[in-house]
């Protein structure tokens, strides 16, 4: 008799834990899958440079696009630059 009841608590526990430990993974996995989701809205960043131009950063690939402002002054179109990093991607 006392050799049935610990085996069927030993096994009530394992169960217990297996149940516990599954929840857990599946609420850490959602949670993980939430903070990349967001990361990816804000990918770009707008960098204040100075009064004569604007550039726009990828933080993602590490490349960055400028554009100057006054006409006369310089390229008035978008210039893609290169990454003052290397990128671990390539």
């Amino acid at each position: 008799m006392k050799n049935s009841s610990s085996v069927i608590i030993g096994v009530a526990i394992i169960i217990a834990f297996t149940i516990l430990g599954l929840f857990l993974k599946v609420t850490f996995e959602k949670d993980s899958e939430n903070v990349s989701n967001n990361n990816s809205e804000y990918r770009y960043e707008l960098v204040p440079a100075n009064d004569n131009n604007i550039i726009i950063f990828d933080k993602q690939s590490g490349e960055y696009w400028n554009k100057y402002l006054p006409s006369g002054e310089g390229p008035t179109n978008w210039e893609k630059g290169d990454s003052p990093v290397e990128n671990s991607h390539k």
